[in-house]
């Protein structure tokens, strides 16, 4: 008999842990093409995420600089997964042998659950290297929420500038450094210096000639994932938007905000974005699952785990060989993500009807990178495009590819009144402290009066 912990006694349990581009694609295609077991409960699918929703990551940095709403670049999992259970909770230890994982949900005592069939797809997290004062003044751009905390954080520095006349304050406040020479790392100070040229228009005291914005890159070049040729351009062209990019360069400390780089630059920031890789979910350590040398789950060419029966994986958190190229690994990227989810959710079926599994084969499409507002690059199936035309497709092109009509309609939405009417650039830095003015106005009430004289 199945290990099931719900449903109809020996109805296969499939367990995906992680609701992100895998997992919420996985669990879409097993509700399509089991619509009818599911429906009979001859076959059960649990999603288990510490969020209820997917993030489509591409549109984060354009959440950031308010082209998109946040809540636009999220997609509900409950709404998308009605014959799925959706679990808002956290995996913590898991067992694939025993067939057992310990979900810890949002309040109340840890859970066993039992499945039989595992799909491992918790996705990954900042890398996050022992660098002084990186842990207390950084923040990523890995969630929904940083990005409504950029936003709103690298606006308050403008309102931080405009107020005072301290030339060292306002120094540290209109200086912003990005880590990670990256997509993530690009993407993010191209749109984010792309909103602050526009909010400097209503300030009076501050002009584009104050800000300062530093992209600093270990490597030789940025954006490896559209060629040298193409990141050399991007390079230059954000050297010309008046953004310092500092290739062979390090970060070494980043205490109280002082930024020291290994060039010997020293010098004042209110703003610390890390974009300088990822690493697996920590989660994958807290199995008895095969990893390798990083810390990735070991995936063979048919998305399953290496040495494990009934047991599928894809994603950042694994390392799956890619066999378009001899001795390599599909790199961690939604164009994979996204094609790995459809082999594996047809693979499981495959298992559960008793056939042989496929393996993935994918050929890389080309990278698109949006630059601002009507800027960007791309290098698709080899044709390189700068400009508006790439920052057209790169638009096209992932407006295609976020999920669900809904979010196609609301994105397409945001981007059409972005023609006609003016970019918001109000920080709403409050909403981090909702409760600052209530509590205030409390203590103050409890204070004694004084008698008028």
């Amino acid at each position: 008999m199945a290990r099931t912990a719900e449903g109809t006694p020996g109805a296969p349990h499939i367990l995906i842990v992680g609701g992100g581009y895998v997992g919420m694609y996985t669990a879409l295609r097993l509700q399509k093409k089991l619509k009818r077991e599911l429906k009979r409960g001859e076959v059960k699918v649990t999603v288990v995420d510490p969020n209820s929703y997917m993030t489509y990551q591409p549109f984060l940095p354009e959440a950031a600089a308010g082209n998109i709403s946040p809540r636009h670049v999220v997609v509900p999992l409950r709404r998308v997964l009605p014959k799925c259970t959706v679990r808002k909770a956290r995996v913590t230890e898991l067992n694939h042998d025993e067939g057992w994982a310990i979900v810890q949900p949002l309040a109340g005592p840890p859970e066993r659950i039992t499945y039989d069939y595992l799909v491992m797809a918790a996705g990954a997290v900042p890398r996050i290297l022992p660098i002084p004062g990186l842990a207390e003044e950084g923040f990523s751009l890995k969630t929904v929420g940083e990005a409504i905390h950029l936003r709103n954080h690298v606006l308050e520095q403008l309102e931080v500038a405009e107020s005072t006349d301290e030339v060292e304050i306002r120094r540290k406040a209109l200086t912003f450094v990005f880590v990670g020479g990256g997509f993530a790392g690009v993407e993010a100070i191209a749109e984010v210096e792309d909103m602050v040229r526009d909010a400097t228009k209503y300030m009076r005291k501050i002009t584009p000639q104050d800000l300062r914005f530093v992209l600093v890159e270990a490597s030789d070049r940025i954006l490896p994932e559209v060629g040298p040729d193409m990141g050399k351009w991007t390079a230059e062209q954000l050297r010309g938007r008046g953004i310092d990019v500092k290739l062979k360069t390090f970060l070494q400390s980043a205490v109280g905000g002082e930024i020291e780089l290994s060039d010997g630059s020293r010098f004042a920031s209110g703003t610390l974005v890390w974009n300088a890789g990822v690493k697996p979910s920590p989660v994958v350590r807290h199995t008895d699952l095969p990893l390798d040398e990083r810390g990735r789950i070991k995936g063979t060419e048919y998305l399953t785990i290496e040495g494990m029966v009934r047991a599928f994986t894809a994603g950042d958190n694994a390392a799956i060989p890619d066999l378009t190229q001899e001795g390599m690994f599909c790199p961690p990227n939604a164009q994979h993500a996204l094609r790995q989810s459809k082999v594996l959710a047809a693979n499981i079926v495959r298992s559960l009807r008793g056939k042989s599994l496929k393996p993935y084969v994918h050929g890389n499409l080309g990278a698109v990178a949006g630059l601002g507002l009507h800027k960007g690059v791309a290098n698709p199936l080899g044709f390189k495009l700068k400009g508006w035309p790439a920052w057209f497709f790169h638009r096209t092109y992932h407006g295609l590819m976020v999920p669900t009509v809904n979010r196609k309609i609301r994105v397409l939405a945001d981007w059409t009144l972005a023609l006609f009417l003016k970019r918001e650039t109000v920080s709403l830095a409050t909403v981090e402290q909702p409760r600052a003015d209530f509590e205030l106005a409390a203590l103050d009430d409890a204070k004694p009066r004084q008698k008028a004289s």
